[in-house]
């Protein structure tokens, strides 16, 4: 268990330290931006292999609770989070890694109307829900890392673009979004962009539903959803 608690603190830490701290600009002016993001994608790579094996390696008796109908709740939402990872990583997004900040006359499109950060969203609600169908100390270390790096992270992500973005790109992209789902919408801030999202991300996320479902739990992960 203590391989897996250091696994995830390095797993959150250096996410943050590398790309929130200040450490960040200096070692991007010493590398170089392409350089440096290609370093923290290995870097990151390394640690999430880290900590998924030492999650595989530790032990799932100490229980912490029983949540009756959180399996139900995990496959019921699952699917909405693999909408917000598909919609996300197909749609062009100003807080993405080297892109510009917008430009006057932008608008949310798609997926972006229903947060500005889908695939942190989808990766938090993954986590999220899988802690509490799981409620054992090793699952909530292991996904908990997950739910903190990816809902803090939409907070570091924000208040970096705060700062580095010129006054009028950011007033007119917090405008016009929001972090916390539907939020923007609900708000009259956004409207939702069904026909921006499409057709392709949604089926693309029903497929990987099933694939899920039926075949990556059971073969892959070990733990069939349907006995």
């Amino acid at each position: 268990m203590k391989q897996l608690v250091i696994a995830a603190l390095l797993f959150v830490g250096s996410h943050f330290v590398l790309s929130s701290s200040p450490l960040r600009k200096y070692i991007v002016r010493a590398l170089g931006e392409r350089p440096f993001t290609g370093l923290f994608s290995i870097l990151a790579a390394a640690t999430i292999v880290w900590l998924v094996t030492a999650f595989r390696q530790a032990p799932r008796d100490q229980l912490l609770w029983t949540m009756p109908g959180a399996d139900h709740l995990a496959l019921t939402l699952m699917p909405v989070a693999l909408l917000l990872l598909v919609g996300g990583l197909s749609a062009p997004n100003p807080t993405a890694v080297m892109m510009q900040a917008p430009s006057q006359g932008w608008q949310p499109r798609g997926i972006l109307t229903v947060t500005r950060h889908p695939v942190m969203w989808a990766l938090g609600l993954w986590a999220i829900l899988h802690i509490l169908a799981n409620g054992d100390l090793a699952a909530l270390i292991f996904f908990g890392a997950f739910s903190v790096l990816a809902l803090a992270g939409t907070r570091a992500i924000d208040a970096k673009k705060r700062r580095t973005w010129p006054a009028d790109s950011a007033r007119l992209f917090f405008a016009a979004t929001s972090n916390l789902p539907f939020l923007a919408i609900a708000q009259g801030r956004a409207r939702f962009d069904w026909r921006g999202i499409g057709w392709k991300p949604l089926l693309i996320a029903a497929a990987l539903t099933l694939a899920i479902v039926f075949w990556f739990h059971p073969n892959v992960i070990g733990a069939p959803l349907f006995s």
